[in-house]
Order: structure tokens, then sequence, then C-alpha cells
């Protein structure tokens, strides 16, 4: 790897590193149980996206509406983080009891718009500050270490970390899927490797690079 290649290597984990701490900083100063955990809303970062224009704009509703629409379900017993990814909703975090689970999954399956629903709530107490922190720090990590590996497109792989969990989701090939995994694996501090993927085919991938769709 030349210089050149070196400095822009630099630059993007710079670039993720900084993206990590102001996520950090914005979601551990927020009050309200119930998170929207997905893309920033209104937010300046621009990123190649294999998403439709229209998927994107879904997924950010879906995430702000299912955020109101959990406050009437569980209130403020429940901690609930929805992360939407071409209307894929991945349902993370904490709740009392298993009637509360089965209560958010089917509010979220309501949403309009929504594909399908992946449902990993913890039944239990919501976790500490501290440990929900080191979640932060360690998705950090780990987009930090798919800048590293050059056959990979880190914008393009959405990164959820729950007590130590690691939730990959995004539209990948299952060649860039089981490099995702091998990554995301050798980072300290992640317990597990969940794959939350859309698996399309090299041929689909080609099709995506060539422009991007706005149906």
């Amino acid at each position: 790897m030349n210089s050149k290649q070196l400095w822009a290597a630099a630059a993007r984990r710079v670039a993720w590193t900084t993206l990590a701490a102001a996520t950090m900083a914005g979601a551990l100063s927020a009050c309200a149980p119930l998170l929207v955990g997905g893309a920033m809303v209104g937010g300046t970062l621009v990123a190649i996206d294999r998403r439709t224009s229209g998927a994107q704009l879904d997924d950010e509703t879906i995430e702000i509406k299912g955020a109101l629409r959990l406050r009437d379900v569980v209130g403020s017993t429940a901690r609930v983080s929805l992360t939407s990814y071409n209307r894929l909703v991945l349902i993370t975090g904490e709740v009392p009891n298993e009637a509360d689970k089965r209560a958010v999954e089917q509010a979220v399956a309501r949403l309009d718009n929504v594909r399908s629903v992946v449902n990993d709530l913890h039944i239990g107490a919501a976790i500490s500050l501290t440990a929900r922190s080191n979640d932060l720090v360690t998705s950090g990590k780990v987009k930090a270490g798919f800048v590293d590996a050059h056959d990979l497109q880190a914008n393009t792989i959405k990164v959820v970390t729950q007590r130590g969990v690691v939730y990959l989701m995004g539209r990948l090939t299952e060649r860039e899927a089981q490099k995702a995994v091998e990554v995301a694996r050798g980072v300290a501090g992640v317990q597990k490797v969940v794959r939350v993927f859309e698996l399309i085919s090299e041929r689909e991938l080609e099709e995506i690079r060539k422009g991007p769709s706005t149906k």
C-alpha cells in the first residue's frame, strides 16, 4: 500500500471514529426509552447506499413512526430500539415480559411498508448506561474493521450492538456477508454476531454499482 492509500485509509478510520463518538454522545444524552436506531435523519453524512431512494425514505419513516407507536404500546416500561434496512426491521432492547415482546412485534409489523421483522428483544431489566456506552464503542470498532477490509464497503453495512451482540444489516453478497461476519467476530468485546442481511447475487451487485435506482 502506497502513502496515498495509507493516508486515505487513516482518514476513513478517523471519520468513522468521529461519527461513532458523536452518535454515542447523542444517544447517551437522550432521555427517551424508545430509540430510533437507524439512519441519521436530517444529518449531513452522505454515503453510497444499495437501497433505492424510496426504500431509504421508508426506513427513516418506519423508525420514526415505530418509535412513536411503541410509546403507546409499552410506555416507559421498556427500552426498545428499531433499526430498519430496506424495510426489514430489527427490534432490540429490553422489555419486562413476553407479552410486551409480542405486543411490540405486532405493532411494528403493522407499520406501513414493513416487509419483515426480526424480534430479538431481551426480557429483563434495561442495561446500564455503561453497558450502552460499551455497545456503541463496539459498533464503532466493527465499522473501523470494515474500513480496513479492502473487499468490503463499510458504508453499505449497518451495525447495531446490544448487550455485546453485534447485528449486521445490509444488502450483501454471500461472499461479502461471510467477510463481514469474520471481521466483526475478530473485534474485542463482541460476544456474538447475528446476520440480518438481505443476500444478493454478484450479478445484482454489479447492477447496483452501475447506478442508483429511483423506484
